[in-house]
């Protein structure tokens, strides 16, 4: 038996020097083994080496047993994986954005076809300030294939305490163009449109040709103004907001059963009642917690994947680590989206 273990021991190792591929190796261990086998099974009873043949049927049928259960093992791996991570067809992406996108792709919610959806989805992202900074980036990163960015302000330093989409070197520069910038540089597979402007009636038109609307603005006027359009063109709207340690955000979607900004808000605040972060002061991290908040948002909305916050409003109070949620509804008489509006 020793002798034939070194002759299998030999055999591998001669394969390994000469480059053979394993299979070729365990094929011919298998015919030296089978021969030995054999030999020993027609060997006259009462011979000097007739007794071993029990030991090497034994020992055969345990080597068997080990390779059966390995190769089901790994039989059954690869079809797990198969099953579990979904595969993203050839020539949809290629291999460096794979590679890019794997922790995505790995993701059941996610998988092959929520990257897809994510790189064909057109996303407009009004304002890149303390808001629009960190969904900007996470859009970016997240692989959405077209970022739109409106916003007709330039960057100044006291913005870079808390617009970390911008750098010292972006002062003095257009908003817009500072934030496309650091796209590019997070993500060269994704194309930017900057928009240096302010969105009013006559320019917001432009959100009819996206899928989806973030709005981080600072001012009521913008965010009744967005609203209003998103909804007359049956575009979802996440919309964030903050001031001093609070910040919240919602999904507004009337097209599909969601209440609008307006069905929350009906009344715009009076003059002083709710300082801007100039007047009032941030924190530095809050817009980042927020505007993070809202591009999850979007790629759940994107991909289809969890529960979004439709008809839901997310309250954070970073002063105290809080957050709560609460349900909100339409209203009928709601100006923008409510009964009154469709006649």
């Amino acid at each position: 038996m020793t002798l034939a273990l070194v002759l299998c021991g030999a055999l591998w190792v001669l394969g390994w020097v000469l480059g053979t591929p394993h299979r070729q190796r365990w094929l011919a261990i298998g015919a030296v083994w089978f021969a030995v086998l054999l030999g020993f099974l027609l060997l006259p009873k009462g011979t000097p080496f007739s007794g071993e043949a029990r030991d090497w049927v034994v020992l055969s049928l345990i080597g068997a047993g080990i390779f059966g259960y390995a190769s089901f093992v790994k039989r059954l791996k690869s079809r797990v994986k198969v099953s579990d991570r979904p595969v993203v067809k050839a020539g949809a992406f290629s291999a460096a954005e794979l590679d890019r996108y794997a922790r995505h792709i790995m993701l059941r919610e996610i998988g092959g076809p929520g990257q897809k959806a994510l790189k064909s989805a057109k996303v407009l992202v009004i304002g890149a300030g303390g808001l629009g900074s960190p969904a900007l980036l996470y859009l970016a990163a997240a692989g959405v294939g077209v970022i739109g960015i409106v916003d007709d302000d330039s960057v100044d330093e006291s913005n870079l305490q808390r617009q970390i989409i911008h750098t010292d070197q972006g002062i003095g520069m257009p908003k817009v163009f500072s934030a496309e910038r650091a796209i590019k540089a997070l993500n060269r597979f994704v194309e930017v449109r900057p928009y240096l402007r302010r969105l009013t009636e006559e320019t917001a038109e432009l959100i009819g040709d996206y899928d989806l609307v973030l709005d981080g603005s600072d001012n009521f006027d913008t965010r009744y103004l967005v609203n209003r359009i998103a909804t007359k063109a049956g575009k979802p709207l996440i919309s964030g907001a903050i001031t001093q340690w609070e910040g919240q955000i919602s999904v507004f979607d009337p097209a599909h059963g969601t209440p609008c900004y307006e069905c929350i808000f009906p009344d715009r605040p009076a003059p002083g009642m709710v300082p801007t972060c100039a007047e009032a002061g941030v924190a530095a991290p809050l817009p980042g917690v927020i505007g993070a908040m809202m591009a999850m948002e979007a790629v759940k909305h994107i991909t289809g994947a969890g529960q979004g916050l439709r008809g839901r409003l997310l309250i954070h109070d970073a002063l105290y680590a809080e957050t709560r949620v609460i349900g909100i509804e339409k209203r009928a008489d709601c100006a923008v989206c409510g009964v009154r509006s469709a006649g």
